[in-house]
């Protein structure tokens, strides 16, 4: 078939229909088609492939390897077509079927995948690729142009990015149930003496904010944990420690955790995330359903 046009794709489509029903008259029904309108179909496709895709005994057709292998190739393009569909819909209503998101850990774990699924709700055609980093490299992805948007802390700069300042918001003091300052209605730098805490491992462990504020108040702490940011509040409801993170992070963690008490902490930590884009994105149908559906999700966080 050297041309593929709308009557080669016919061919092709009643060719499926008859692999499927295995006899010409059923093929026929299924399509609301004659019976010979199937027979020459059938006959003008072998010919313009050069195959045999059935063979003939006595009053039944066989379908070849041939026939199986095409068969097999359509339900590719098919599926193919499909995608096409949904990207073009896609395409309708965002501006984009495609979106490469980068994210900081601290807004990776529940934030940016509501904000994902709130997307695909109404068009599953989207393309979403989605991967955690530092802010550091959330930048350069995006920079590069192998990542269309992030999410990174703030303060960020950078020479050919748009950033935009989304939220500051204050740190939150998590305390394992049973632990004596659970039940205070606040937790200050003060109460810190002597007690165990867990903190975010990061290169310079000095540029930690928590243990910063206990060094500058002269707070002594019995010892620390550095992890993950994704296995902070796991070791807070195991017992290990106590710990002070941003509230989105925290929320996000502590959804299926009833193991952890959050308070409110003094003095304030600040906390400052943002979004990143180049300039070509700023007006993007996508950008602005993303920034009207994350401002919308981060009402639902404290503080």
């Amino acid at each position: 078939m050297t041309d593929v046009n709308i009557h080669s794709l016919k061919a092709l489509a009643i060719f499926k229909t008859l692999f499927e029903a295995g006899s010409a008259s059923q093929a026929a029904r299924t399509l609301g088609i004659t019976q010979s309108g199937v027979s020459r179909s059938l006959s003008q496709l072998e010919q313009n492939l050069g195959l045999a895709l059935f063979l003939r005994e006595k009053n039944r057709l066989v379908a070849t390897p041939e026939a199986r292998e095409l068969y097999e190739e359509i339900l590719r393009l098919m599926g193919n077509i499909e995608e096409l569909r949904h990207s073009v819909l896609a395409l309708k209503e965002f501006g984009t079927s495609r979106l490469r998101i980068a994210a900081i850990p601290g807004l990776a774990f529940g934030f940016v995948p509501r904000l994902i699924a709130a997307l695909l709700e109404d068009n599953r055609g989207f393309s979403i690729s989605f991967d955690m980093m530092s802010s550091h490299d959330v930048l350069r992805e995006v920079e590069s142009g192998h990542a269309d948007i992030g999410f990174v802390t703030l303060p960020a700069t950078s020479r050919v990015l748009r950033v935009e300042e989304w939220l500051t918001t204050q740190a939150r003091c998590l305390i394992p149930k049973g632990h004596p300052l659970a039940s205070r209605t606040a937790v200050s730098v003060g109460d810190l003496e002597d007690q165990y805490l867990v903190i975010s491992n990061q290169p310079n462990v000095g540029a930690d904010p928590l243990l910063n504020l206990a060094a500058t108040h002269g707070i002594h702490i019995a010892g620390k944990t550095e992890a993950n940011i994704g296995a902070i509040t796991a070791l807070v409801a195991n017992g290990v420690g106590i710990s002070v993170m941003n509230p989105i992070t925290a929320t996000d963690q502590l959804s299926r955790r009833d193991g952890v008490v959050m308070l409110p902490f003094a003095p304030e930590i600040d906390f400052s995330f943002g979004l990143v884009y180049r300039e070509d994105w700023k007006h993007a149908r996508a950008l602005e359903f993303i920034r009207a559906c994350g401002h919308d999700l981060l009402r639902e966080y404290p503080g």
